[in-house]
């Protein structure tokens, strides 16, 4: 039986860094998980060993693994001839259904992933508004490209970031920083201040309405309100990035949630029920820009394959189900309830935010951050710590690299699973209780 070190092994020497991802080394274990199958709310490693998994393909598996209509809707795009590079009815009924749920959404288009989205995205906010600034908020994340993947996530040392945005990885050129101008979170004098300054240059305002890529970010109460407003009076796009919110808490996503409508959104993760598919919409005169209606270019082979089409459909089926979002209220207040038990017995110093079916885990704190740098208190050798004891006691939660990253369950965790997982954490952060005080 191979292990996981000697299959990481015979991996890196046919894939750089031994993964299709950079984010799949998880550093608590020294490898990648690798998986040989997984049902339900479980995994099972290459090395026979099940876990319940609390990654939960970083929020792509509301539906959990292996969900009976996703394989039904597996078997029917088979029937159909694994049709590609087609539209069909089931293309209209999806965006049909998703334009129904999401505030914004007048027109949408789909793709793979958020990375694409965003990309597309902001290409048709440019076109809109002819101009090229961004505003992006630091600590929140839009993919992996050229046009965003600046400014967001600096080091601490990194003090010019507002000054001279951050390259987040070697090969993007300097010169796309020219375009961005990072922003503290929850910060409305911070953003008038950038309207008033790059205004007449900025095409749009993007960020997460929920961070969760930073510690789970809540905004403050008139936050997004006053957000929406600034934009609405300088004519700038207001985009929010809802791959991860998108179905946590609502079929409308946090827009809905927090009852702030932006212009455009991106959603991704959930609605492909484990399969690869994001969407990107809005109001009908920023999306009519794309072709054939307008002159934005949007094309690709594989956009909208038949195969996560109809797992989307599968998946707002079940997302309509009078008892789904019950159903994950219940599992949110019985985690919860119970960590925060946990953090108040042991007297330790760490929070859990969370939105919906997705968490995270700051260490250092006992109030909730409100911007990025908030979040530098976070301990990473000791969430590595963490991570690996309850690998060893059969719970899976992923490393992104020791930051305090969001976490997660589906529809098919059941009490008994939420119920030892926090037993296990009992036990883990009681051990390690000292330092986390």
């Amino acid at each position: 039986m191979p292990t996981l070190q000697s299959q990481y092994d015979k991996a890196r020497k046919v894939l750089p860094g031994g993964v299709n991802s950079s984010v799949r080394l998880n550093r608590a274990l020294g490898t990648p998980f690798y998986v040989s199958r997984a049902r339900g709310s479980r995994v099972w490693s290459i090395e026979g060993r099940e876990f319940i998994d609390m990654c939960c393909a970083h929020g792509a598996a509301l539906l959990g693994h292996a969900h009976p209509a996703v394989e039904r809707a597996l078997h029917r795009a088979v029937e159909v001839g694994l049709a590609h590079s087609f539209e069909t009815e089931y293309h209209e009924e999806l965006a049909r259904k998703l334009c129904a749920c999401v505030p914004c959404a007048e027109r949408i288009r789909f793709c793979s992933s958020g990375t694409e989205a965003t990309l597309h995205l902001i290409r048709a906010c440019r076109a809109f508004t002819g101009r090229d600034k961004i505003i992006r908020v630091e600590g929140h994340f839009h993919g992996y490209h050229e046009l965003i993947y600046i400014g967001g996530h600096p080091p601490a040392s990194c003090t010019e970031n507002r000054t001279h945005p951050y390259l987040e990885s070697p090969g993007i050129p300097a010169a796309f920083a020219d375009f961005i101008i990072p922003i503290p979170f929850n910060d409305v004098d911070a953003l008038a201040r950038a309207i008033a300054e790059h205004g007449r240059e900025t095409a749009m305002v993007i960020l997460e309405p929920i961070n969760y890529n930073s510690g789970g970010i809540q905004p403050r109460p008139g936050y997004l309100e006053a957000v929406r407003r600034l934009t609405k009076d300088a004519g700038i796009v207001l985009f929010f990035d809802e791959i991860q919110s998108a179905f946590k808490k609502s079929p409308g996503g946090a827009q809905h949630d927090l009852g702030v409508t932006p212009d455009v959104c991106t959603i991704g993760k959930a609605i492909g029920g484990g399969l690869p598919l994001s969407a990107f919409c809005g109001r009908a005169d920023i999306m009519d820009l794309f072709q054939p209606a307008g002159p934005v270019q949007h094309s690709g082979t594989f956009n909208a394959h038949l195969i996560p089409v109809l797992a989307g459909l599968a998946f707002l089926e079940e997302a309509a189900k009078p008892d789904f979002y019950p159903r994950l209220q219940q599992l949110e207040n019985l985690f919860h309830g119970g960590v925060d038990q946990i953090i108040a017995r042991h007297d330790l110093g760490m929070i859990v935010p969370r939105h919906g079916a997705r968490f995270n885990i700051l260490l250092g704190r006992r109030t909730p951050a409100e911007r990025y740098e908030d979040t530098f208190c976070h301990d990473r050798a000791v969430m590595l710590k963490i991570i690996k004891a309850c690998y060893d006691r059969g719970v899976y939660f992923h490393d992104y690299g020791g930051g305090p990253a969001h976490h997660g369950y589906s529809i098919q965790h059941t009490p008994e699973d939420i119920g030892r997982v926090l037993d296990v954490l009992d036990e883990v952060l009681g051990q390690l209780k000292d330092v986390l005080r």
